[in-house]
């Protein structure tokens, strides 16, 4: 990604075990003073600067986090050091950490502000090119001090925690607007503050085909305010009948009939309207206030997969594996969460239909990854990328004319539910106890139980992407 001037607004993500592991170091119950470090990457966007969280350090209290000489409890001149090289030769930002009293609000005290006076300077010397930082934490709250290179000082907007539910801390309530009254029967139940929060989110669709138009036509009507909408395919005469807002006239219909002479047809297949302009118009007359960037283009391409970092929660819903690949990465190198959507008829050899089912697999950092659960192929990523004349010449497809089956209720079964929870997840909705699960479901199970089946998706400490020692860039096929 293009190296861009560091602006605001100023986002800390993190991921929820790392949160909850500071947490708990933070607020033990004894109700006194703890400290530690984060080092977190930098990534700039047009929507302003994110922190993101790669490195805990907590500092053991009497040995790292001792009695001030100038205030109540400060971090040793060699836990600083020490971690200071670690984040320079890292290219991290260094976060120093303390907690105050308090719930919902929170602030530096002047002698933390003379404190970062006297200190900062040198440190933001020593990293260079990368923000030195002093974060204070509330039980709910959190307030940031940022020293930025080159000179320059910002405060942190906001930290957003990356779990079920997602998590927005700020220094200070913040009072949310009236909503717009044509949303008055959704805001009745998660309330104005979250009407407005959709309404400040940019979301990312990958794929815009049977379940990601569902998706799209969803999203747009609960208010989302910025869709980043992802599919390199125009529609053809097939997808009709389950792409949402398509007409015969996107595919050219009269042209590409069988009856047609083949150049006559594959003119009506290049002139047929690309997938992703349906799904702008559908989302537009749906919501005339949103702001929809249509690409098409497929995903693996290293702009377009950087255009997502920009996004706040991902829908995955196309079923190729260089496109689950970078799904996978955003999740897990940007800390962006997000959902794998799919439905699925596999037909025995005899043509018959033996089993029917929707699955919805929600992903976030340190939670089901889709290398660790098997679910990307090395094999298959190798056959994507060959040419389709060299899948012909290895026999990987026999007939590309033949596409699996598909019907726009099971679609509309994950996407629904999908959207479902990214809702809930958003606005607040879901308790704190809340555990996701990866869920099946099986319309032609006889027993009800067996009708949704959940998961809890594997996890591999030795992982490169999701375990937290993979690189940091994203890389793309």
């Amino acid at each position: 990604m293009a190296a861009q001037p560091m602006t605001g607004p100023w986002t800390l993500r993190m991921s929820a075990d790392m949160a909850a592991t500071l947490r708990k170091h933070l607020f033990p119950g004894d109700g006194d003073e703890h400290g530690a470090v984060i080092g977190a990457s930098v990534v700039t966007t047009p929507r302003g600067t994110r922190l993101l969280a790669r490195r805990l350090y907590l500092a053991q209290d009497g040995v790292d986090y001792v009695p001030g000489q100038r205030g109540y409890r400060m971090l040793t001149a060699t836990f600083v050091r020490d971690r200071v090289r670690e984040c320079r030769s890292q290219g991290l930002a260094y976060l120093a950490v303390h907690c105050h009293g308090g719930t919902t609000r929170v602030g530096f005290s002047a002698t933390d502000l003379a404190s970062h006076e006297r200190g900062y300077p040198a440190l933001r010397d020593i990293l260079g090119s990368a923000p030195v930082g002093g974060l204070v934490f509330a039980t709910d709250a959190v307030a940031g001090d940022l020293w930025l290179p080159g000179g320059g000082r910002a405060e942190l907007d906001q930290a957003v925690i990356t779990g079920w539910p997602i998590n927005t801390l700020r220094p200070k309530p913040v009072l949310p607007p009236t909503s717009d009254p044509a949303y008055d029967r959704q805001s009745r139940v998660f309330g104005d503050r979250g009407q407005a929060t959709l309404a400040e989110q940019e979301v990312g669709v990958i794929g815009a085909g049977g379940a990601g138009s569902l998706i799209i036509e969803y999203l747009a009507r609960l208010g989302i305010g910025e869709l980043l909408i992802v599919d390199p395919d125009r529609v053809e005469r097939t997808n009709l009948p389950r792409l949402v807002g398509a007409h015969t006239r996107d595919a050219h219909t009269w042209m590409t009939h069988p009856a047609r002479p083949r150049f006559v047809q594959a003119l009506g297949q290049r002139l047929a309207t690309p997938k992703v302009k349906v799904a702008r118009r559908v989302a537009r007359q749906a919501n005339p206030g949103i702001r929809v960037h249509a690409l098409q283009a497929d995903v693996t391409k290293d702009e377009i997969a950087t255009s997502l970092v920009d996004c706040d929660y991902l829908f995955l819903a196309a079923d190729s594996m260089q496109a689950r690949l970078v799904f996978n990465a955003l999740v897990n190198q940007y800390l962006i969460p997000g959902v794998q959507v799919g439905a699925k008829v596999q037909v025995g050899p005899e043509g018959a239909v033996t089993d029917v089912f929707s699955v919805v697999r929600p992903v976030a950092p340190g939670f089901g990854c889709l290398w660790c659960n098997e679910l990307i192929s090395p094999a298959k990523l190798q056959e994507e990328a060959l040419t389709p004349e060299q899948r012909r010449q290895q026999r990987y497809v026999q007939d590309e004319s033949i596409h699996a089956p598909s019907v726009i209720s099971l679609n509309a079964v994950a996407a629904a539910h999908a959207v479902d929870d990214y809702l809930h997840t958003v606005t607040g909705l879901l308790p704190t106890t809340y555990e996701p699960r990866w869920r099946r479901f099986h319309p032609m199970s006889p027993a009800a139980p067996q009708r949704v089946r959940c998961d809890v998706p594997r996890t591999s400490a030795e992982c490169t992407e999701c375990s937290g020692t993979g690189v940091m860039s994203l890389v793309v096929v």
